[in-house]
């Protein structure tokens, strides 16, 4: 084997590892509270006494605003991070946040069902050894007590291809199992909107609705003990 074909082997070989490396290795923790700086709160003093009186009107105007309904209410929103739907999750967030001011939405990645996870698991090993036997299956069969069979000279004929090919399907197959489809949004723990359930994404409208007739419903079971908390 001369120097073209090992670069060429070892090229795909080389981007599966990576690919089995970032797959098994968490993704860091996404930074949320760096932007306050000592410097800044040494130069900011005066902002200050404006962001701790929106705390204090809130309970005043939660009994007369709609907009208060939102405030200690939480959202969660677990849509399928493997199918691209964060860019719509985010828009969500952002309409909910600015129509129910006070309210807390948590975005979330919904996981497949359980044998999807693990199928998602075994598929790297099956490019792993397809690989392994098209580079080295001279010496795999004979150890195993057995012939090569037709297929892998079919394979070796085109060691290229058949490398390339793996591992394109096995990375094709793993996104598949990967993803759930899912866009739930839950209101204080309770299902208001299901993706799996409709097979649809919610409108702005709608779901805006759904939220607030969801917290205006919690808001009237709770009015006897709000009329004595206030």
């Amino acid at each position: 084997m001369d120097r073209a074909q090992l670069l060429l082997l070892g090229l795909p070989i080389f981007l599966l590892c990576t690919d089995i490396i970032n797959l098994f290795t968490p993704s860091p923790p996404k930074p949320t509270h760096h932007h306050h700086h000592l410097p800044q709160s040494h130069h900011q003093p005066k902002p200050q006494p404006v962001l701790h009186h929106q705390p204090l009107d809130f309970p005043t105007q939660k009994p007369s605003s709609p907009g208060g309904i939102g405030l200690g209410s939480n959202v969660n929103i677990n849509f399928c991070s493997s199918c691209s739907y964060r860019g719509n999750a985010v828009t969500m967030k952002n309409m909910l946040e600015t129509a129910f001011p006070g309210i807390n939405v948590f975005l979330a990645n919904h996981p497949p069902p359980l044998p999807k996870r693990l199928l998602s698991k075994v598929v790297p090993v099956f490019q792993f050894g397809i690989i392994g036997i098209i580079v080295a299956g001279e010496q795999i069969f004979p150890r195993l007590g057995m012939m090569p069979p037709p297929w892998y000279y079919s394979m070796r004929a085109n060691r290229f291809g058949s490398i390339a090919s793996t591992w394109l399907l096995g990375n094709f197959f793993q996104s598949f199992l990967q993803s759930s489809g899912a866009f739930e949004v839950y209101c204080n723990g309770e299902l208001v909107f299901s993706k799996l359930q409709e097979h649809r994404f919610p409108s702005e409208i709608e779901l805006r609705e759904l939220v607030g007739r969801k917290l205006s419903n919690s808001r009237i079971v709770d009015g006897v003990g709000g009329a004595l908390w206030s």
